[in-house]
């Protein structure tokens, strides 16, 4: 298979898959045909989420949470470079030949282009966010070909599902998987509009960031920095077919199968660390005393800012018009949600509440008889405090304590 081809396939976000020498293994490892989320939990943390412990309903198993941050950031890195800078150790102590990640493409800084890395020294090209579709896994046959037995990959859910899932066919010694978390993504093409619509000179901006402080933070080439309140971006402008179908219906936002989750949502102005397994602890202890941790923080209540996002969605969903704050509304709105609205865990948990919503409606009107094979059980958990429950055909038979393979 030619890496630079991928066959058409309706819900697919490129993982790589389908440009391997075996494409038809989408079948079994693509989260959006027919994901198995309780048996793949159970294989790579030894059990699935307990809904009845304090968050592992929203966020996956887990055995630690942090906020975290390294004491010496790295240059050029999105928020301090943790994820980046475990990629290096896990090379520097030859705990791995190789990682699997993303650099820019050399033609468009936001372009994500996947590597394989297999010296630290240049894990340092790979800081920094990317934006658009990346065939990430289509690397592990060269580098398997190329005898590397102990591998890291790092990537963003649909990537990490279908690794999971292919896991034991790929005759690996060790696989460390440090994922980040993911809500939308769109073309590399597309950010490009959006970036046009937030500044006058887009092709400055060498840095953005959505900040738990409801904010965008936007850098540009000569070091100067914009704030913009997430009411004052022109979401409602983009076009409907802005963010695919398989973003609007992905059930998996904080990446449960890692072994270590690096992200922001739950980390007030620091990054967030999801630690699910021994693995993810072997991770953060190559870190030593390079990082600074210290306990998530939580404030504010979610539910009435998801009920208003479910109203937009639904009407999104519906193909009408978002409801539009008024401009003179805006501002005071956007002061007043960094310091009353959902924070820390609180805001974490609300966005994961909105994208359980987000994939109930729309895949209800775009794909109504994927309902059962794509909804895990626990959505409906995250959604039935707004209304929403599932009629027996969106019933998911895969029942949490069930062991079966995926693939059967």
């Amino acid at each position: 298979m030619n890496v630079d081809q991928a066959p058409y396939r309706a819900l697919c976000t490129d993982c790589g898959i389908s440009r391997t020498s075996d494409p038809k293994r989408c079948g079994e490892a693509c989260q959006f045909i027919k994901p198995n989320y309780p048996y793949l939990e159970t294989e790579v943390h030894g059990r699935p989420r307990d809904l009845n412990r304090p968050d592992e309903l929203h966020f996956g198993p887990f055995i630690q949470m942090h906020r975290a941050s390294l004491k010496n950031p790295s240059p050029g890195a999105q928020w301090t470079g943790i994820t980046t800078r475990i990629g290096e150790r896990l090379l520097e102590t030859q705990a791995v030949d190789a990682i699997l990640t993303m650099t820019q493409d050399p033609n468009d800084s936001w372009k994500p282009l996947p590597v394989l890395i297999d010296r630290a020294s240049d894990m340092a090209k790979c800081r920094g966010m990317r934006m658009g579709y990346a065939p990430l896994l289509s690397l592990l046959e060269p580098a398997i070909a190329k005898g590397y037995k102990k591998i890291g990959v790092i990537g963003i859910p649909c990537q990490v599902y279908a690794l999971r899932a292919l896991e034991k066919q790929l005759g690996l010694e060790k696989l460390y998987v440090i994922g980040t978390p993911c809500s939308d993504n769109t073309t590399t093409e597309n950010f490009h509009h959006f970036l046009s619509l937030i500044s006058t000179e887009p092709e400055e901006i060498n840095y953005l960031e959505f900040r738990a402080d409801y904010h965008v933070e936007v850098r540009f080439k000569n070091g100067k920095k914009k704030e913009i309140p997430f009411l004052q971006l022109p979401l409602s402008t983009l076009p409907n077919d802005f963010f695919p179908v398989t973003c609007k219906t992905c059930v998996d936002y904080t990446n449960v199968l890692s072994d270590i989750t690096v992200g922001y949502m739950g980390g007030q102005g620091e990054q967030w660390l999801i630690v699910r397994n021994q693995r993810g602890e072997e991770l953060l202890n190559l870190l030593s005393e390079e990082v600074l941790l210290s306990t998530p923080g939580t404030a504010g209540k979610r539910h009435s800012a998801v009920v208003g996002f479910m109203k937009n969605v639904e009407l999104a969903a519906g193909g009408l018009p978002l409801r539009k704050m008024p401009n003179w509304l805006r501002p005071i709105v956007g002061w007043l949600m960094p310091k009353v609205g959902p924070r820390g865990l609180e805001f974490a948990r609300t966005r994961v509440e909105m994208k359980a919503i987000e994939s109930v409606l729309h895949l209800r009107r775009e794909h109504p008889a994927k309902m059962g094979s794509m909804v895990p059980n626990h959505i409906w958990n995250l959604v039935k405090p707004y209304g929403l429950s599932p009629n027996k055909e969106e019933i998911n038979k895969l029942m949490p304590s069930q062991k079966s393979n995926p693939s059967n």
